[in-house]
């Protein structure tokens, strides 16, 4: 590479997931410096973070300008649903993420069911309200249980499925008559409940072509066996048993590449991550949710896992030649065991100091940071999730191992983490 161009990579975001993809970045040999904004003190340690907001679209292009960024890599949904990719390549700099219509499909649940409808996406039954009397109305018809979303970007928070009527009735009126998610809530859909065991999807494209990543399976409920409130993700592994190969093959020739597909022909071609939230039924697989990203925490177990320049692929998908460029993947499983803060998801205390980091990297592990703050030359609790910690091996029990062995070097004051994160693929590993 001597002599050759090298670039400034710019990362947008602050969380595990922006802390991963800075990591996987700077394993090019094409990077001469990446900048994150507004970063946190775990990507600052190999990355120059600047206090930047994210959700204003002038403040990121005079950054870009200023910093002779040559590629930016948008983590989070917010800025994608703002246009911040219409932005940059108006001013033709080049960004990888979908455009501000193709985002829709995250950013409005109803676009996206409908989307699915129009082209035969297998997805569950559902109908669009924006008057609370009448979603109430029919749910009193359909009975429970049922799924509650709030149709806009409610940072995670806007889904309720509810196992009773009367849970789906105040669901309704916490997102349409208390808009307890703004205006996201102005507008809900009601979708049938599916039953089945979930993994999620993450996939390169152009556009045109699509190339799935190493399927993951995430832990969404704060306590062991699945039980208590649902979170942003207690943990990941990957790759997900459930999708095998016959599986694989059937989700890109009825869910993914039709996707693709149908965002051409609907005129907002989807360049970037999808992401794609499955869940197999007795029908078959069926799509619970797209995101317009890379996800939380799935990022964290996938991206260990590519054996390919992650640069290379993201040039690739922003210049329509994806079909050209291989991806290999490690032959290899990811566990990441996020540890959170006591009482998250809900009331929880910050300032904690955070010791052993260090320790726990020592044992092989990766630890990415969600929701720390740098204080007096420590480490300290800032967020709900804390910290990722990410473990790589031949297979998932002694990647799950690795991992729990670098998580006990880790100490804060009331944290919280999972002990069964990978149960699923354990037991199929055992059976």
């Amino acid at each position: 590479m001597k002599g050759a161009y090298l670039m400034n990579i710019l990362v947008i975001g602050s969380g595990g997931r922006e802390h991963a993809l800075v990591s996987k970045l700077k394993e090019s040999i094409q990077v001469k410096k990446i900048y994150c904004v507004p970063g946190n003190p775990g990507i600052a340690k190999i990355a120059e973070c600047n206090a930047v907001d994210i959700n204003d679209n002038n403040a990121l292009l005079d950054f870009a300008l200023t910093h002779n960024i040559d590629l930016t890599v948008v983590g989070p949904e917010v800025p994608l649903a703002n246009g911040i990719v219409n932005v940059f390549s108006e001013k033709g700099l080049k960004i990888f993420g979908p455009t501000q219509s193709a985002a829709r499909i995250e950013g409005s649940k109803a676009f996206a069911k409908d989307l699915m409808a129009k082209y035969n996406i297998p997805t569950a039954g559902f109908a669009v309200f924006t008057d609370a009397e009448t979603a109430k109305q029919y749910i009193a018809q359909q009975g429970a249980p049922v799924v509650v979303k709030a149709d806009g970007l409610a940072a995670g928070k806007g889904v309720v499925v509810a196992m009773t009527v009367a849970e789906a009735l105040a669901a309704v009126d916490m997102m349409m008559c208390d808009n307890v998610f703004g205006s996201a809530g102005s507008q809900v859909v009601i979708e049938e409940f599916l039953v089945g065991e979930e993994a999620s999807i993450l996939a390169f494209t152009d556009g045109k072509t699509i190339m799935p990543m190493v399927a993951a399976q995430d832990h969404k409920r704060v306590y062991d066996n699945d039980q208590g409130p649902n979170t942003g993700g207690m943990g990941a592994y990957a790759p997900a048993p459930i999708i095998t190969p016959a599986v694989s093959a059937q989700v890109m020739r009825e869910i993914l590449q039709p996707t693709v597909d149908a965002m051409v022909s609907e005129g907002c071609p989807y360049c970037g991550c999808l992401y794609l939230g499955l869940i197999m039924t007795t029908d078959g697989p069926k799509v619970i949710e797209f995101n317009a990203r890379f996800g939380d925490p799935e990022t964290q177990v996938v991206l260990p896992l590519l054996d390919s320049d992650l640069v290379t692929i993201m040039e690739a998908c922003i210049n329509g030649t994806l079909a050209e460029t291989q991806i290999k993947w490690k032959d290899a499983a990811a566990v990441c065991i996020v540890m959170a803060s006591g009482g998250y998801p809900g009331t929880y205390n910050t300032g904690d100091v955070i010791s052993g980091i260090e320790d726990a990297e020592k044992q092989g592990a990766y630890v990415f940071h969600a929701g720390t703050v740098a204080a007096h030359g420590q480490f300290v609790t800032k967020g709900g999730r804390v910290l990722g910690v990410t473990a790589t091996d031949m297979g998932i029990k002694q990647a799950v191992d690795k991992a729990y062995q670098a998580v006990g070097k880790i100490k804060f004051n009331g944290m919280h983490y999972r002990k069964d994160i990978a149960h699923r693929a354990i037991r199929k590993d055992l059976a």
